[in-house]
């Protein structure tokens, strides 16, 4: 007869089994339990950390939502400031920006990684030892507000990075990931309703909804609005740590984030604007809220070379789809806002 499982051994596989699990809910979109059956490891493993207090971590996945609610946020200044973009609304635009990186490239070769320009708010999370050790708001670029027990609670958010993950070497000890936090179309839709149903004014936007959600005293509201995240850069102290962008998303997605999976590398402008054109077609078929594409340039060693003015990188750019009205049941104009980049 196999011997039973000590109790460390019983809440070292929980753990493991409830990761994977969240790992194919939140980031690989493919489930393999109903929720009900999720719930039950849960409880089963929180049943065993109370009995066992010694043995709760700061990555258990029972301790996304926990403490007391906030009595306000404390403010942190980024190590590097989170800048705001320069809009493009139209193609010429779009290729005076090809046209400005060609000439500040002076003859080396430049290739293009473009994303979605997901309508949320962006987030800089910090990592020590691979764990999870603070969450800070974008604000005004340069000083953001700790969210950390708010950001606990996004599930696409791990609290520990894969520890196969080793390519960073040392470097993996002080990392800080930045991503855009968003709330999914079905869910806006559902907060509106709830809303409503309490004679309370309606959600302007996704971006507003998040932003609210990210900023609320009581972590235990935040995980019921669901908030979700795409990572998308990684800095290894003030620098990247990576010879292209391209290499950071797919080192991100292997660390255990969710990285939108609509994007691009390309070797020009011309099929930057194809990709343009095809996403902004299947627009209204997204889970999620985009009003264009981010551009940016994928050496990490040019964008380097370009750097930045007083407000905007010279290496990257957001593309604008034209404002248009919701076609859902939320009747709104996307309003054009400060955009954000690393």
């Amino acid at each position: 007869m196999a011997r039973a499982l000590s109790v460390v051994q019983q809440i070292a596989k929980l753990r493991e089994e409830i990761r994977r699990h969240e790992d194919l809910y939140y980031v690989q979109d493919d489930p393999e339990i109903s929720d009900a059956e999720y719930d039950a490891l849960l409880g089963k493993l929180q049943k065993l950390e109370q009995q066992h207090p010694d043995q709760i971590t700061p990555d258990s996945p029972t301790q996304r939502v926990g403490g007391k609610p906030a009595e306000g946020f404390s403010q942190v200044v980024h190590r590097r400031p989170m800048l705001s973009l320069d809009n493009s609304y139209n193609l010429e635009e779009l290729r005076a920006f090809d046209l400005r990186c060609q000439r500040l490239a002076d003859g080396k070769s430049v290739d293009y990684v473009a994303e979605l320009k997901i309508d949320g708010l962006s987030l800089s999370l910090h990592y020590e030892k691979q764990l999870l050790a603070r969450g800070v708001t974008r604000g005004d670029g340069r000083i953001g507000e700790d969210v950390t027990l708010n950001a606990r609670t996004i599930r696409s958010i791990p609290l520990k990075l894969r520890s196969e993950i080793s390519n960073l070497k040392s470097e993996i000890a002080d990392l800080e990931v930045r991503g855009e936090a968003f709330i999914p179309r079905k869910v806006f839709e559902r907060i509106n309703a709830e809303r409503e149903e309490q004679d309370e004014s309606r959600f302007a936007n996704p971006r507003n909804a998040a932003a609210g959600t990210i900023r609320q005293l009581d972590p235990k509201i935040t995980a019921g609005r669901k908030l979700e995240m795409f990572a998308y850069d990684l800095l290894a102290g003030e620098r990247k740590p990576f010879p292209t962008h391209w290499d950071a998303l797919n080192w991100l997605e292997s660390a255990g984030f969710k990285v939108s999976p609509e994007r691009v590398l390309c070797s020009t402008i011309d099929e930057v604007i194809e990709f343009a054109g095809k996403i902004e077609a299947r627009r209204d078929d997204l889970d999620y809220e985009i009003d264009g594409l981010v551009v940016k340039v994928n050496s990490t060693a040019l964008q380097d070379e370009f750097g930045t003015t007083n407000k905007a990188p010279r290496w990257a750019i957001a593309y604008k789809y034209a404002a248009r009205q919701a076609t859902t049941r939320v009747l709104s104009i996307h309003v054009q806002g400060e955009e954000r980049v690393p």
